[in-house]
């Protein structure tokens, strides 16, 4: 056989190579994933691509002015990106289907392009006749009354002449068309689709997707166009195609969301400009998507008062405290084995708390169904909200309710003590913001507000209690006696 009549069978999960198919691939063990491919010259990694030889330079001798960034207009997008988007960075937003991700990369550069930019679209997906019937139902904007982030203005039109769309799956087409339009923001929804016609695999795999990620970013890095790539999600929760394209981007956005809920969270996992820990909160509505600029007001909205097995805390997403509402349900179970039902936290976290408040307080939950929730559909991961998952499920156990106007913070040891958490103020504030007025908080977080009775918000000072504690048992007798 000829060199160039030899094929070579890659994995689409790993990358490996192998000249000989088989049905289980031996670098990641999975099943079907070997594809007979064409063996290609001059790849990305080769000549083709090659640029001039770089000469190291101290870096005391660079000149470099910070660079303004460019605001989109949709503030919670904007405080993801780390304020603003950055010229020539490469941005990959990832989410599952139907999540909303391409309505809100049309409803981005319709803002750019109405504050006198250009902008390109560039759909592998949709036909322009598809974008324009989206982008008419986006530009029927809300009526003033009706908008969440600005009541006295409307959303702009997404017909502007500065927003160019077009469809195209071809990588040099596409490269072509950025090198000549030179537009100031541009994306491309999916990266899935795009595919070099030199590369005999099809459109998604990984040589597809490897190549299109090196070529695309050489592009973004040297035209200075800020360039987003929509991806796709797989079945686990990670973005379709290989790891290695989430190293070479400068910023990966996921789009989360539960559709039986309205609220959308764009979260940063990686931002080279800009936290990582950031979220942006939006709702789903029927013309598109609409930030939500307090949602501690939209997520407490429909709690209960005075109801048993329902308690509020205080999460930190990036640099913005946010209250959230925790359930907890401990009932009798019907069946042998109890359940243990977790939605929106970390389950082997809710299992470690329940054990340590059977040891440490003598509540018995072996024998019951254990049901937890975070109400609106959020996701909390971080430690803080350990005392809230406690009280909740106390509560539902006894059957008292948490007392009117009482948050708690803390994290949970498995002796039982309560450990101090960061930014403790800044929840503090917050729950004082939403009316909440008597806190239990580690003590180590108390002595930061030692013999302080008030804080002065927005001009006004807000009467305070602010109870340490040091173990779960008295966070137990403080609230339910």
């Amino acid at each position: 056989m000829k060199k160039k009549d030899r094929v070579i069978f890659r994995c689409q999960s790993c990358d490996h190579q192998t000249y000989k198919w088989m049905g289980k691939c031996p670098g990641c063990g999975e099943w079907d994933t070997l594809i007979a491919e064409k063996p290609i010259d001059n790849l990305s990694s080769g000549g083709r691509f090659s640029r001039a030889r770089a000469t190291p330079i101290p870096m005391d001798k660079i000149e470099f002015d910070q660079e303004p960034r460019v605001f989109t207009g949709i503030g919670e997008f904007d405080r993801v990106l780390g304020g603003g988007i950055v010229a020539g960075t490469l941005v990959l937003i990832g989410g599952d289907p139907g999540i909303g991700k391409s309505t809100l990369m049309l409803q981005v550069l319709s803002k750019v392009a109405d504050s006198g930019k250009k902008s390109l679209y560039v759909s592998g997906e949709e036909s322009i006749r598809q974008l324009k019937m989206r982008g008419q139902r986006l530009s029927s904007a809300l009526q003033p009354s009706q908008s969440l982030s600005n009541p006295t203005k409307s959303t702009p039109s997404s017909s502007s002449s500065s927003l160019l769309v077009a469809a195209e799956t071809d990588l040099d087409a596409i490269i072509s068309m950025a090198e000549d339009e030179k537009p100031d923001v541009m994306v491309i929804d999916s990266i899935q689709t795009v595919y070099n016609p030199e590369i005999a695999s099809t459109p998604g795999s990984v040589t597809q997707i490897r190549e299109a990620s090196i070529r695309l970013m050489n592009m973004a890095k040297q035209s200075g166009i800020p360039l987003f790539l929509v991806g796709h999600v797989t079945k686990v929760g990670s973005i379709a195609g290989p790891r290695i394209m989430e190293h070479m981007v400068d910023t990966v956005l996921y789009f989360e969301g539960d559709r039986s809920h309205v609220f959308r969270i764009l979260r940063a996992v990686k931002n080279r400009f800009g936290s990582t820990n950031e979220i942006g909160v939006f709702e789903m509505k029927d013309k598109g998507l609409e930030e939500v600029p307090n949602p501690s007001a939209v997520f407490l909205a429909e709690r209960s008062i005075n109801a048993p097995g329902s308690v509020v805390t205080a999460s930190m997403e990036g640099t913005r405290p946010i209250l959230i509402e925790i359930q907890g349900l401990a009932s009798s179970s019907g069946f042998g084995n109890a359940r243990r039902t977790v939605l929106g936290l970390d389950p082997n976290r809710v299992a470690l708390i329940a054990a340590v408040m059977e040891k440490r307080l003598g509540i018995n939950l072996s024998g019951l169904d254990i049901f937890m929730n975070v109400a609106g559909g959020v996701k909390v991961v971080e430690p803080a909200a350990d005392l809230g998952v406690a009280v909740a499920l106390a509560s539902s156990f006894l059957d008292m309710p948490v007392p009117e106007g009482t948050t708690v913070i803390g994290e949970i040891g498995l002796t039982g003590e309560i450990r101090a958490v960061s930014h403790g103020e800044a929840r503090i504030k917050e729950a004082l913001k939403m009316g909440f007025t008597r806190c239990i908080v580690p003590e180590n977080t108390k002595k930061l507000f030692q013999n302080i009775d008030s804080i002065e918000i927005q001009g006004q000072k807000i009467a305070i209690s602010i109870i340490g504690v040091t173990s779960l048992k008295q966070v137990m007798e403080i609230l339910f006696q």
